[in-house]
């Protein structure tokens, strides 16, 4: 029989049962309205939550980490070095906390075609001071175009604008924990003071908030020469190269390529976050499987739906096959039901999914630990809504396709003479 006729009385079967066909579409339909909803909006948390941490992170950070000699001068004694020398309470190494050499170093790692941009940092102890009240802090000199540039700074920066900083060797980007203790806000001077005792007093240029309030509460922003004179230093000194790459995948290779090449400390952006990782992954995996879940669902009651429908469409079945339709004649006839089925009620359900998902992305969300956020984030990627489609029709085929064996298997006689 031509596929037309076929499509055709699978067609009449489903209009002639108008209650039943709607509802098995409609089990299709918010099941994957649900997945598009449950995606969106998952994958969409999980990206801004890995933002707070990784967009802020460099892909490589190179630094000097402050430790005890590991080879101590008696190891060096001819006499002694074949014995096991025990020496207690060995302490740190007398060296700066700045990276040495770090300008030729950072020249070198500009010319490598993998590396995007680098950008130096200097962290100095500092104490906010108030009266009396010491507030103790951490001053960060930046490059602020440069960081704004690669790590989004300007994101978090919730009053204010990053050339205000790169306009005023004086300014500073004040934590927004430290400005609510203090009462302080832009335009305010806040006084500083160095670990050496000496002050400085700094314009508040903006306010800076990472939604980590452990964070806001001690890290401020200055220039790179403000943050070298407040730890009595000279233009050469810096404790932190901020390294990213065009390919984040090749950070844990190239962090040890630039130890063993320069003998610096470097520590690659997946190592420094491999718990916060952990936890994008396993929420991540949470997400499918509930989604994928809803979507069986579904196909299970397609399949007791179309059980149903064979059960009643016994005599019809009897009369295909007396009239000269073969059983996979029969068999395509169910199957197409249910394939229309599938497409119907995924149609609608990725429609539904899409409305729900700018509804939501549309509402408001406002937290102080996310002032940048104003509503709920939601992934509109494509391919979610591709996967919905053919999951609602692969779904659909299997669950039509037992109960379309069994009709094709079905003998019209027996089913005549049981009338």
């Amino acid at each position: 029989m031509s596929k037309n006729v076929k499509f055709t009385i699978a067609k009449t079967h489903l209009v002639s049962r108008k209650k039943q066909t709607a509802i098995a579409a409609l089990g299709v339909t918010f099941g994957i309205g649900t997945f598009i909803v449950l995606m969106s909006f998952m994958t969409g948390l999980n990206g801004l939550l890995d933002g707070l941490i990784l967009n802020r992170t460099p892909h490589i950070r190179i630094y000097n980490e402050v430790k005890p000699s590991e080879i101590q001068p008696i190891d060096k004694h001819r006499q002694f070095r074949s014995t096991i020398n025990m020496v207690e309470s060995v302490k740190p190494k007398q060296e700066l906390a700045g990276i040495y050499n770090a300008q030729p170093l950072m020249q070198v790692i500009r010319k490598d075609q993998r590396v995007m941009g680098v950008t130096p940092q200097v962290s100095a102890r500092i104490f906010y001071q108030s009266g009396n009240i010491l507030l103790n802090g951490n001053a960060i000199g930046i490059n602020v175009l440069e960081e704004d540039r690669l790590f989004n700074f300007r994101q978090y920066i919730v009053n204010g604008k990053p050339q205000d900083l790169a306009n005023n060797d004086n300014g500073i980007i004040l934590g927004a924990g430290v400005a609510s203790k203090f009462g302080l806000k832009v335009g305010d001077k806040v006084q500083l003071q160095s670990a050496t005792g000496a002050s400085y007093r700094l314009k508040i240029v903006g306010l800076f908030q990472s939604g980590l309030a452990d964070i806001d509460k001690v890290q401020s922003y200055v220039n790179l020469k403000t943050a070298q004179r407040i730890a009595g230093e000279t233009g050469n000194y810096f404790t932190d190269i901020s390294v990213k790459l065009h390919d984040l995948e090749k950070a844990g290779d190239m962090s040890l390529e630039f130890q063993n090449n320069f003998g610096v400390n470097a520590i690659d952006i997946k190592t420094a976050n491999a718990q916060f990782e952990t936890g994008t992954s396993i929420r991540t995996l949470i997400t499918y499987a509930v989604s994928f879940t809803l979507l069986i669902v579904a196909g299970f009651g397609i399949y007791n739906i179309l059980n149903m429908v064979i059960y009643e469409k016994m005599n019809d079945i009897a009369i295909l096959k007396a009239t000269g339709f073969s059983g996979k004649d029969v068999e395509r006839i169910f199957i197409y039901q249910a394939l229309m089925i599938g497409a119907m009620g995924g149609i609608l359900g990725l429609i539904i999914g899409f409305v729900l998902s700018v509804a939501i992305s549309n509402a408001p969300f406002e937290t102080e630990a996310l002032p940048t956020v104003k509503t709920f984030p939601v992934n509109f990627n494509a391919m979610f809504y591709v996967v919905g489609a053919g999951f609602a029709l692969v779904t659909t085929f299997f669950a039509g396709y037992l109960p379309a064996r069994k009709a094709s298997k079905i003998d019209p006689v027996d089913i005549i003479r049981g009338q």
